[in-house]
C-alpha cells in the first residue's frame, strides 16, 4: 500500500506547485493507474513515492514506513521501473540482474530461478550475456522490469513501463501484473496509452496541473461517464485544467 497524504511539491523559479496538495491511496490487490497530461506532475509524484525527490509538505508511507523518514525500509517494499532504461549500458544483462540482486540482498537460490522465468516469458534469456548498450529500447525495457523486480517488492511502480515493448512482452508484463495483485500486493503504473489502462486498472488516479481530478474505481469513473471510453473522460476533464 502506498499513502500520500497532503503532499505538494514546488520548483525554484515556478509560479505553480509542480503537486498540490495530493492525498490518495494506492491500495493492496488492486492495479491502479496514474494518469495526466504532459507537465501533469506524475513523474514529480511518482519520484516522490521513491524518494528520488523530497517532498515539500505531507507525507508518503510505503507499506507504513515513511519515505523521507524510514527511507531503506521504505525502499526495500518497492521496484521501481523510470521511463528511461538506458542505464547500466556497459554491463551485460546478466550482471545487472546480479548487480541489482546484491543491492537487495536476493540469494542466488531466489534470483536464479526468477531471471529464468521472467527472461523466458520475456525472451531475452538468451541475450542475458550480452552488453545491454548492444539491446533494443524493448529490451532494455524488459532487463529494467527484471531488475526492478528481482528482491520480489509487494509494491510495483511502473512509470511508462509498456513504452518500446514488443506485443508478447507488453502482454507478459500486463499478466504479471495481474498476477502480483492477485496474491494481495499493489502495482501502481502511469501510463499515455489509455486503452491499454482501460482493460487493466482497478483503480484510477488523474491528475493536471499538480491537483486531483479524479480518485477511485474505473467502474465508479465509468459510471458516471456511462458511454464513454477513458480517453474521453480523460479528454474531458483535463480540457479546462
Amino acid at each position: 500500500m502506498i499513502e500520500l497524504r497532503n503532499v505538494s511539491k514546488s520548483y525554484p523559479g515556478k509560479d505553480r506547485k509542480a503537486v498540490d496538495d495530493l492525498t490518495w491511496t494506492v491500495s493492496d490487490g488492486r492495479i491502479t493507474g496514474f494518469f495526466g497530461p504532459n507537465g501533469a506532475g506524475k513523474s514529480t509524484t511518482l519520484k516522490m513515492i521513491c524518494g528520488v525527490h523530497s517532498i515539500d509538505e505531507g507525507y508518503i508511507k510505503i507499506n507504513g514506513h515513511d519515505i523521507a523518514t524510514d527511507a531503506v525500509e521504505a525502499k526495500r517494499q518497492f521496484g521501481y521501473v523510470p521511463d528511461d532504461p538506458d542505464r547500466f549500458l556497459r554491463l551485460t544483462g546478466i550482471e545487472y540482474l546480479n548487480f541489482m540482486a546484491d543491492v537487495y540482498g536476493t540469494p542466488v537460490e531466489k534470483r536464479e530461478p526468477f531471471i529464468e522465468e521472467c527472461g523466458r516469458r520475456f525472451e531475452i534469456y538468451d541475450a542475458l550475456g550480452s552488453r545491454i548498450s548492444d539491446y533494443s529500447h524493448g529490451m532494455r525495457q524488459k532487463v529494467h522490469v527484471m531488475a526492478a523486480l528481482i528482491h520480489e517488492p509487494s509494491v510495483w511502480i511502473l512509470d511508462e513501463p509498456m513504452t518500446g515493448l514488443d506485443p508478447k512482452g507488453a502482454y507478459e508484463l500486463k499478466e504479471m501484473m495481474r498476477e502480483h495483485t492477485a496474491r494481495g500486493n499493489s502495482v501502481l503504473f502511469s501510463t499515455h496509452v489509455l486503452e491499454t489502462a482501460d482493460a487493466l486498472c482497478d483503480d484510477v488516479c488523474i491528475i493536471a496541473h499538480g491537483r486531483k481530478l479524479f480518485d477511485g474505481t474505473l467502474e465508479e469513473l465509468r459510471q458516471a461517464n456511462p458511454g464513454k471510453t477513458l480517453e474521453q473522460v480523460f479528454l474531458e476533464m483535463t480540457a479546462h485544467e
